[in-house]
């Protein structure tokens, strides 16, 4: 006798998640700065870490300007 399960509605939708980031698994990217770009739209920062983030860095210093910006830039 086979079993059949069972899903609730969460349980449902949590399964239909996971089956599709298996269709999702077969792209294939032309280099690593898509890769990173791809995982970094799929993943959510939480909001408590956004907002360590945000604190910590305040306080430094802007990047300091490449030399083309500092002899095209004046």
């Amino acid at each position: 006798m086979k079993q059949q399960k069972k899903f609730n509605t969460d349980q449902q939708q949590e399964h239909i998640a996971e089956h599709k980031v298996e269709q999702r698994e077969g792209h294939e990217f032309a280099s690593v700065d898509e890769v990173l770009r791809f995982d970094a739209s799929q993943t959510k920062v939480p909001a408590g870490i956004a907002q360590r983030l945000q604190e910590s860095s305040k306080d430094l210093p802007p990047p300091p300007r490449s030399w083309w910006e500092r002899i095209f830039k004046r």
